[in-house]
């Protein structure tokens, strides 16, 4: 079985993740098995008012949405597979249950290993047209950090680098949160911060996880179900 993308980033700082966060991100190609989370948004979406009507815009690429809300029910599926030119990664399927309206948000991280770039690259969206590049740590206590860096827009045969005055961050921490019963969950926090604009997007809540087997027995590593599956694949980088 093949590595899992996370772990070929952390090196040996992966054994430092708590140990719910290494079950979490072990999922690799070929493993047989999709990892599927439930849970709740505490704040979800754009919290600026002025700006939603312009990302109704972009609600298609499903990357990006106008919607605001907290207590929103969510749903996501993690997919580990080879993307279509052999990069190990994980694909996220998510379904965010807004009232009266669902989103879905989707992404590739691939792990790529080339004389350009060596770690993980990030594809946004049903078109797959917006990659960053993905910087990990991990904290004293065994939480996943992770910085987006260096956005690239992908327009037809065009690969339009976006300069640190415009580009927007993500800032995302990802643990494990004991309970007094001796259970726990899983928290995420994720926040999209432009220079000019602020804050263009959060989303933070809890989920509980687990992993469910692929109907029929499938665990090829190039396999990935059919709603999981952008509309476009993209190799640049």
């Amino acid at each position: 079985m093949s590595t899992p993308i996370y772990q070929l980033a952390l090196g040996d700082a992966f054994t430092r993740l708590q140990p719910q966060l290494q079950e979490y991100f072990s999922l690799a190609p070929g493993y047989g098995r999709f990892g599927v989370g439930v849970g709740t948004f505490d704040v979800v979406g754009c919290p600026q008012p002025w700006l939603r009507p312009l990302l109704r815009l972009t609600g298609s690429e499903q990357a990006f949405f106008p919607e605001y809300g907290e207590r929103i029910p969510f749903r996501i599926e993690n997919h580990a597979h080879l993307d279509p030119f052999g990069r190990p990664s994980l694909t996220a399927r998510r379904e965010i249950f807004f009232p009266g309206r669902t989103r879905l948000f989707h992404d590739t991280t691939s792990y790529v290993d080339s004389g350009a770039r060596r770690g993980l690259v990030d594809y946004l969206g049903r078109y797959r047209r917006l990659a960053t590049d993905l910087n990990l740590s991990v904290t004293e206590d065994g939480r996943l950090r992770g910085v987006s860096e260096a956005s690239r827009l992908f327009l037809g045969p065009l690969r339009l680098h976006l300069p640190g005055v415009v580009d927007a961050k993500a800032y995302a921490e990802q643990w494990w949160e004991p309970q007094e019963n001796g259970s726990g969950r899983h928290r995420i926090q994720v926040k999209v911060i432009q220079p000019q604009l602020g804050m263009v997007l959060v989303y933070a809540g809890h989920f509980d996880y687990r992993l469910e087997q692929y109907s029929g027995g499938r665990s090829g590593p190039g396999y990935l179900p059919d709603p999981a599956r952008p509309d476009r694949w993209e190799q640049r980088m």
